[in-house]
């Protein structure tokens, strides 16, 4: 893909292919910060209404709430956060100790710890109640 940070928003929109991410956000500065400054993402693109968020080869993006004003899915977003009950989102090869120490105490849902399953993980919840969840393999 070209460069994120200079690519047209119509070369940009043609060239998605597979699945993508789209976050709604309250405050997509808000949530971008958090995104690169607890789990050290790339944030791209970053404007009041959107950014694109890369972590090792995958991307996904932020959209505010008022770029989906004529859209049916934000009659669905409720008012109250937190937004994203029921989603998980994993961001693997990112330490869940060191993540820990930069988020909010008051955001972290669940300490780092080893899991069964051969992962250390750690889930914080962002600004507008997003699951999170950095692990590294055990």
């Amino acid at each position: 893909m070209s460069d994120f940070d200079t690519i047209s928003a119509e070369d940009f929109g043609r060239s998605l292919r597979g699945l993508g991410v789209n976050l709604l956000c309250r405050d997509v500065a808000a949530m971008a910060g958090f995104l690169r400054d607890v789990f050290g993402l790339q944030v791209h693109r970053l404007s009041a209404d959107f950014a694109i968020v890369q972590h090792d080869g995958a991307m996904f993006q932020l959209h505010s709430d008022g770029t989906f004003g004529a859209h049916p899915l934000l009659g669905l977003v409720p008012e109250a956060a937190p937004r994203g009950g029921g989603a998980q989102f994993y961001l693997f090869g990112i330490d869940p100790d060191t993540a820990i120490a930069r988020a909010d105490p008051d955001t972290v849902l669940e300490a780092p710890r080893d899991k069964p399953h051969g992962l250390r993980e750690a889930t914080i919840l962002s600004p507008d109640g997003y699951a999170f969840s950095p692990a590294r393999a055990l």
